[in-house]
C-alpha cells in the first residue's frame, strides 16, 4: 500500500509538472517607456509614419529599412503601400511581435525584421531609411550613412544629425493622443565632389560641407567665386561668373548644362588625382 501511495504522489506530482509547462507563454506587449540597447521605446505615430514615407517619395520601387524598429509599424505600413522593407531591431521580443504583426496584416512577402545591433549591420541596399533615434546615435550613424549611394533618403523621426542640416522638415497631424514627435527631418546622401576638378571653363576646386558646396573657377588665371552651391543626391548646381551651372555627379565626372546670358550649352568636368 505504502508503494502504491508514493507512486500515486509521483504521478500527481508528474502530472502537474507536465500542466505547468504546458500552459501557453504569456504574449510580450510592449510598454513606452521600456529601456532598449541604446534608447527607449517609444512609438512613432502612424501619422508621422506615413508623413516620414510621404516626405522620402517612398515608392514600390524602393527599398525601406527602419533602424530601431519597434513594433514593426513603420515596416508595416511601408509594406501596406506596396513597398519592400526590413526592420532592425535588437530586442528579440520586438523581432517576434512585428513578424505576428506583419503576418495578422498579409504582409510578409515585403516585410521582413531581423534581431540585429545597428551598428555592426550592413544597410547599404536600402534606398530609403527611417529612423526615430537619439541625436547621439544619429551622429555615430552619420559617417556610415554618408557613405551610402548618393540620392538616398534618411527620414528621422523629431531628432536632428548635428551640423548636417535635413533638406524638408515636415509636421504630421495629432493623433493617438499625442502631440508630441510631429516633426519629420529629410536628408538625401549627396555625392562626393570635394577637390579638383577639370572643365572647359577652368580649373575647378570645390569644398564640400555636406549638401552645400563652395569654392572657386580658375581661367587664365582669374578666379571667380562659386556661389549658391547644392547638392541633392547627385544633382549639383552653383553659380560663378553671372554663369548658372547644373550637371548629375557619377563617380568621377559632372555631366550637365551652363548657362549664361540666355543661351545654355553642355557642360562637363573630370575628377583630378
Amino acid at each position: 500500500m505504502k508503494a502504491l501511495r508514493l507512486f500515486s504522489m509521483f504521478a500527481c506530482a508528474s502530472l502537474i509538472a507536465i500542466a505547468a509547462h504546458a500552459q501557453p507563454a504569456k504574449e510580450f506587449k510592449p510598454e513606452v517607456g521600456q529601456q532598449g540597447k541604446d534608447v527607449v521605446w517609444v512609438p512613432t505615430s502612424l501619422a508621422l509614419v506615413n508623413k516620414m514615407l510621404d516626405m522620402a517619395k517612398a515608392t514600390p520601387s524602393d527599398f525601406v529599412i527602419d533602424l530601431g524598429s519597434g513594433d514593426g509599424r513603420t515596416v508595416i505600413t511601408a509594406a501596406k503601400r506596396g513597398i519592400k522593407a526590413l526592420g532592425i531591431e535588437y530586442n528579440p521580443d520586438m523581432v517576434e511581435l512585428s513578424k505576428r504583426a506583419a503576418a495578422k496584416e498579409g504582409v510578409t512577402e515585403r516585410a521582413t525584421f531581423m534581431k540585429a545591433d545597428l551598428f555592426e549591420t550592413d544597410f547599404s541596399k536600402a534606398t530609403v531609411i527611417t529612423m526615430f533615434l537619439l541625436p547621439d546615435i544619429n551622429l555615430k550613424l552619420r559617417p556610415k550613412i554618408l557613405g551610402l549611394k548618393p540620392g538616398t533618403r534618411i527620414v528621422s523621426n523629431t531628432f536632428t544629425m548635428g551640423e548636417w542640416e535635413a533638406d524638408e522638415t515636415g509636421t504630421a497631424a495629432s493623433d493617438e493622443g499625442s502631440s508630441y514627435y510631429r516633426t519629420a527631418l529629410l536628408w538625401i546622401v549627396p555625392a562626393k565632389v570635394d577637390g579638383a576638378w577639370k572643365s572647359a571653363s577652368g580649373e575647378l576646386t570645390f569644398k564640400q560641407e555636406f549638401q552645400k558646396i563652395s569654392g572657386s573657377i580658375n581661367a587664365g588665371g582669374v578666379s571667380t567665386q562659386v556661389t549658391g552651391g547644392k547638392l541633392r543626391g547627385d544633382q549639383i548646381s552653383f553659380s560663378a561668373g553671372g554663369a548658372q551651372y547644373t550637371g548629375a555627379v557619377n563617380g568621377n565626372t559632372i555631366i550637365g548644362t551652363v548657362t549664361s546670358g540666355g543661351a545654355s550649352k553642355e557642360w562637363s568636368a573630370t575628377r583630378q588625382k
